[in-house]
């Protein structure tokens, strides 16, 4: 029930060239297959239980795929062949094959899609525009090509005529986020929470601010220090040269128990612009192959003042924490670890939660080991990552318990990430498509958690790379099965 995440994320190439039954009857059937004898297990049946759990919420009781069209990205995004972990004609003919089948993916996302907010549409609209991108002339037919303006017709009338309130409802988005973490969720402790990190890292920020100009008020310290970036074509060459040093930085201090392979920078591919940087590792069921960490820069066709204000997101004082985060000892780091992970639900089935927690728990944690000891812009970077990270969290909260507007969300982003324009905006937008994108802070907080419980329990037989593996060794678990890591670690 979850086609494209494990073709691509788990390496699960016997779908290549394959479709989710995405509608109506095809969801129904599919739900009804779920099941099966426990497994040997306890924590691995846990683990799988809370993935069914979590299909027959998303697909069944909310029935996400008719209000959430991220939902069917999957079913035409085709980017997945072009990382190399097989030959070129065989990852060809899978995109051809995957092409074809785009008109029977639009009429099962049409029947499906009848509850699609404004906001919503609004948000993704030019990511099924963007799914063209790329794309030879001679991959694409004319009835594939007669198919995608159907669909992107059909997102823009739901932009719209659609309703204006995107929320799922407090008690929709605690069980949204719960289920999978094989755990409950407070909403209200959860907002709580949110707003003390977010004290916590403006406290860090002030302070690291502090050092750089001590007569200036932080926000005027980071609008410079923001400034400082490089143009759009600079920013894969500048992360491309991060990619070294992290990984030697990640070696020195024995972080994690790989940190093999390749990985390459390179601009998103026209679909996945949505995000500013993401991972695309190589994944544990393929033959090895070069990772990508994707960057998104302006389009050159916005106005100079929005390219701007969208580069200051990869400015030298954040570029480093995200280049950490994706590489290593974050997501390409994890990914090689997944490639070791001892059974096949540990290396399919990866928590939301816990992939990116894990990857935003490390940032504040190589500041804690001296990475860039001495430059107070790396401390000033960790820091607005966090802020950007806790005000998702906080967003989501707002937007899918009716609290907050999009407006409003991007003005927090403004306020308490130190975004701006099309950046602010872009954040607060997928809130309402990708309501649980707090993962990142509440998956640090439970790791963080963990890491107490652990030098507390193991003490001086402590290290860093142990308490790492441990959790490494479970793959990405649901945060509600942590506790194994330390029971077995």
């Amino acid at each position: 029930m979850f086609v494209a995440e494990v073709r691509e994320g788990a390496g699960l190439h016997e779908y290549d060239g394959k479709l989710q039954d995405l509608s109506p009857e095809g969801v129904r059937t599919d739900l009804a297959r779920l099941g099966g004898p426990p497994l040997e297990d306890a924590h691995d049946e846990a683990h799988l239980a809370a993935f069914e759990n979590h299909a027959r919420l998303v697909y069944g009781e909310l029935e996400l795929h008719r209000r959430l069209p991220s939902i069917h990205l999957g079913n035409f995004d085709v980017s997945c062949y072009d990382r190399a972990y097989a030959p070129v004609a065989e990852r060809r003919t899978a995109k051809r094959a995957h092409l074809a089948l785009w008109p029977e993916a639009v009429d099962m996302a049409i029947a499906s899609l009848d509850q699609v907010s404004a906001p919503v549409a609004a948000a993704l609209v030019d990511a099924f525009r963007g799914l063209l991108g790329g794309l030879a002339s001679d991959d694409i037919s004319t009835a594939t090509l007669s198919a995608h303006e159907n669909l992107v017709r059909h997102v823009e009338r739901a932009a719209e005529h659609g309703s204006p309130d995107p929320s799922l409802g407090a008690n929709a988005l605690a069980r949204l986020m719960g289920e999978v973490e094989a755990t409950t969720i407070d909403v209200g402790r959860l907002a709580e929470q949110a707003d003390g990190e977010r004290d916590r890292l403006m406290a860090l920020l002030r302070d690291a601010c502090a050092r750089i100009d001590p007569d200036a008020e932080p926000r005027s310290v980071v609008q410079q220090l923001v400034s400082d970036h490089p143009d759009a074509d600079g920013v894969v060459a500048e992360a491309q040269a991060q990619v070294a040093e992290v990984l030697a930085f990640t070696r020195e201090h024995q972080l994690v128990p790989y940190t093999d392979g390749e990985c390459i920078v390179a601009r998103a591919p026209e679909s996945r612009r949505w995000a500013m940087a993401m991972m695309a590792w190589a994944a544990p069921a393929e033959a090895d192959a070069p990772s990508f960490y994707w960057v998104t820069p302006p389009d050159p066709s916005w106005p100079p003042a929005e390219i701007e204000a969208w580069l200051q997101v990869f400015s030298r004082t954040t570029l480093p924490a995200i280049t950490l985060h994706e590489v290593s000892p974050g997501h390409f780091a994890h990914g090689r670890a997944l490639r070791h992970a001892p059974t096949s639900v540990r290396r399919i089935l990866t928590s939301p939660a816990f992939v990116e927690g894990w990857a935003h728990y490390i940032e504040e944690l190589s500041l804690d080991l001296g990475f860039r000891d001495g430059d107070s812009r790396f401390a000033v970077g960790v820091a607005i990552e966090g802020l950007v990270r806790v005000t998702r969290l906080a967003c989501a909260i707002g937007i899918h318990t009716g609290a907050m507007t999009v407006a409003e969300a991007a003005a927090r982003f403004e306020n308490d990430a130190f975004l701006a324009g099309p950046a602010a905006l872009s954040e607060a937008r997928r809130a309402t498509f990708d309501p649980t994108y707090g993962r990142y802070t509440w998956g640090k907080l439970a790791i963080r958690a963990l890491h107490h419980k652990a030098r507390e329990s193991w003490g001086d037989a402590y290290s860093h790379r142990r308490f790492h593996a441990a959790m490494f060794d479970l793959g990405a678990p649901p945060l509600g099965l942590l506790a194994t890591a330390l029971e077995r670690g």
